[in-house]
């Protein structure tokens, strides 16, 4: 790994047996991130993305291939929320912080600052169930960002949300980018979303899932998701991903 990387993936590969069949689910994947980096990985549905980002956090190990990551400071963000249901909003927070160790006092105190700065004041003692969509995901960030990370892997964490939800708190995500510094990976069913958010949209193709080409985005900051340079660089993606 050279200097400024904080993940590496060397020819990564991930079989699965599904009815006595072996199933190829990835297949060589290699790529590296850098420190600070915001990476989307698009493509079509099954080939791979969500199985491939729970490979760098570890949940899954690799059939073949070595993930190398510059920091034990990681934490994920899923799709479906993954709150505990008996738990309360603080105490979901605190779920992380509890099993590191952290002190009583300590935890509590990063509890509140991320209740304040995700805006579930009011919600603390209420379960999931008593949520919305979007005040769940709000919760499943919160959780991810009070033990610190330097790594932050989100998989389609606003596509179970309503537009101007997803829209607000896809804004959001970019200023805490921007203030804590993170690394950010994130796997995207939307082109638009991809372009909208990353430094780099890696595009996958399927059967296995392969890494079909890197894109540097390049539009400066804010992005204005209708101009023309926007389109154009979403159209190019979505004919790779379709190619």
């Amino acid at each position: 790994m050279t200097d400024g990387q904080i993940i590496q993936l060397k020819n990564i590969s991930q079989n699965f047996e599904i009815d006595s069949k072996k199933q190829i689910v990835l297949k060589d994947i290699s790529f590296e991130i850098k420190k600070g980096e915001f990476v989307c990985i698009v493509g079509p549905s099954g080939c791979g993305k969500s199985t491939l980002l729970r490979i760098v956090a570890k949940l899954i190990n690799p059939t073949a291939g070595a993930v190398r990551v510059n920091t034990d400071k990681l934490a994920m963000v899923f799709q479906n929320f993954a709150l505990f249901p008996w738990l309360t909003v603080e105490e979901n927070i605190a779920f992380g912080l509890n099993m590191s160790g952290a002190k009583e006092s300590e935890a509590k105190k990063i509890v509140r600052e991320q209740i304040t700065a995700m805006g579930l004041s009011g919600v603390e003692k209420k379960h999931p169930k008593e949520l919305s969509g979007g005040m769940k995901q709000r919760v499943g960030i919160a959780r991810a960002l009070a033990i610190n990370p330097e790594i932050l892997l989100l998989d389609e964490p606003f596509s179970a949300l309503d537009i101007f939800t997803a829209k607000k708190l896809r804004a959001e995500l970019l200023s805490i980018w921007k203030e804590r510094n993170l690394t950010v990976l994130m796997v995207s069913h939307l082109v638009e979303e991809a372009v909208e958010l990353a430094d780099r949209v890696i595009i996958m193709s399927a059967n296995p899932g392969k890494v079909k080409e890197a894109k540097n985005v390049g539009l400066s900051r804010p992005r204005s998701v209708r101009s023309e340079q926007f389109y154009h660089l979403v159209d190019e993606i979505e004919k790779l991903i379709h190619s």
